[in-house]
């Protein structure tokens, strides 16, 4: 489902509404797809509210959400989000589990936060599949729905267009994944920077991360300024040893105490670095691809090629054609203006 920035009609997103559900999930669906940015490049969107019918949806809190759509919207979106729920068994009305079935069996891309998987769950699109929900909902969930294969420990995964993601922020990352991989990076860095969050956390990282105890605090400054480091030098030929020896640590030291910080491993997060810049010199610039490998730190288009593949299931060269927006003029990009800026 992946389109162009220079289609003409907005990418429609529906976010599907019935009592129970939960009002933040509701506002960071609203955040990334309900917010006009098209004055800062970002992408055009079309969010609507989509319910049984047009009733008022009653939310926790006293809070409210006005329906501006019926189900039968659902046939033309582009995009179906389910927010989490306040109380996760709450049962999702007949209708609206009959439409995301339909919606499914026709290709639309599914996605749900937190405990908006018990409801995809109710479903029954979920069995069999791979799925994610907040790490203390996992075993409710598997208890419920045994068909289902739980994933323990990521922030969102995807399982035949189905998305789902873990608690709170995770939310936000997926939303923001979503639009990455609609829209390019550029407009999800767009969209993350007017929201001040991360622009880049891939689903593998883990969901509890470790945090450094207060006698450690200088081993998480270190890390932090090894990371920056890294991110600079995206183009040289880094590597963990490299890090490690930057940090004045073993391999096997710096390698726990990044995991324990991140929630990933040194060589991932290095990798989903590098797939980042290179997003970004794509969409930015002109570069031959050679020089787009190289400077993304790749060191030659064939593996560049291969690890798109393999994380984005396209090419480079695909990538380019669906998301560039740049001139060639923009092709004196420096090496150091690859950074992704999130670590």
């Amino acid at each position: 489902m992946t389109r162009s920035r220079n289609t003409p009609s907005p990418y429609r997103v529906a976010l599907v509404a019935f009592p129970g559900i939960r009002a933040f999930d509701v506002s960071v669906i609203t955040e990334v797809w309900g917010t006009d940015r098209t004055d800062r490049g970002a992408p055009a969107f079309d969010l609507r509210r989509v319910a049984g019918d047009r009733t008022p949806v009653p939310m926790r809190g006293g809070l409210s959400l006005l329906p501006d759509r019926t189900l039968a919207w659902l046939d033309r979106a582009d995009l179906i989000v389910v927010p989490g729920l306040d109380d996760h068994l709450t049962p999702a009305p007949p209708p609206v589990l009959d439409a995301l079935r339909r919606a499914h069996a026709r290709g639309t891309a599914l996605a749900a936060l937190c405990a908006g998987a018990f409801t995809l769950a109710q479903a029954g699109l979920l069995d069999g599949r791979r799925a994610i929900t907040h790490w203390k909902l996992a075993g409710l969930l598997r208890e419920h729905h045994p068909r289902v294969t739980v994933v323990p420990d990521a922030l969102f995964i995807e399982d035949a267009n189905i998305w789902t993601a873990a608690g709170t922020a995770a939310g936000i990352d997926l939303c923001l994944h979503l639009v990455r991989r609609t829209h390019g990076a550029e407009a999800a860095a767009t969209i993350a920077r007017s929201m001040v969050t991360a622009p880049f956390r891939t689903g593998t990282q883990a969901q509890f991360i470790e945090r450094p105890t207060p006698h450690t605090d200088r081993d998480a400054d270190t890390l932090a300024a090894v990371r920056e480091h890294a991110l600079r030098h995206l183009h040289e030929p880094l590597t963990v040893a490299d890090l490690a020896d930057r940090a004045g640590m073993s391999a096997r030291t710096f390698a726990r105490r990044f995991t324990a910080e991140t929630g990933t491993t040194p060589l991932r997060w290095l990798l989903d670095q590098r797939i980042a810049a290179a997003q970004k010199l794509l969409e930015r610039t002109d570069l031959p691809m050679p020089e787009v490998a190289r400077r993304a730190g790749f060191g030659s288009e064939v593996t560049m090629r291969q690890h798109f593949a393999a994380r984005l299931a396209t090419s480079p060269r695909a990538y380019r054609a669906a998301f560039s927006t740049t001139s060639a003029s923009a092709a004196s990009t420096s090496p150091t203006d690859v950074s992704t800026g999130a670590d």
